[in-house]
């Protein structure tokens, strides 16, 4: 992302970027706590997220005119290249109940955004 970011900057004359749709598939599973609550543990998403973001970050420092940064998804959803049986979202949707379970991407992600500012 980072080479993707700089090298569209340096060829397209210091175009406005925004990196539109940035996600990760993951097999993500229900748990359920000894107290009831359900949760899913994504570690592997956070970490993809974390990187993705400090290469943008990279970038931006280096003079890259990123103004916008969306992860793909807000919520588990069909996805064309592989239906409902990949999950992109930050949210996890149980496709028969429609339940919706944050998962912990989507806590670490409200807390990042909560953490740093835009310049």
């Amino acid at each position: 992302l980072y080479n993707t970011l700089v090298r569209l900057n340096d060829d397209y004359d210091h175009i406005p970027l925004v990196v539109t749709e940035n996600g990760m598939a993951c097999p993500d599973e229900v748990e359920v706590g000894p107290d009831g609550v359900k949760m899913v543990h994504d570690d592997d998403r956070i970490d993809y997220l974390r990187r993705h973001l400090e290469a943008v970050h990279r970038a931006i420092e280096e003079g890259a005119n990123v103004i916008g940064y969306f992860v793909w998804s807000l919520m588990d959803n069909f996805e064309w290249a592989f239906g409902y049986d990949r999950r992109f979202g930050l949210t996890y949707v149980d496709y028969d109940t429609e339940e919706r379970i944050r998962k912990d991407s989507y806590n670490w992600y409200r807390n990042f955004i909560a953490e740093h500012s835009a310049k």
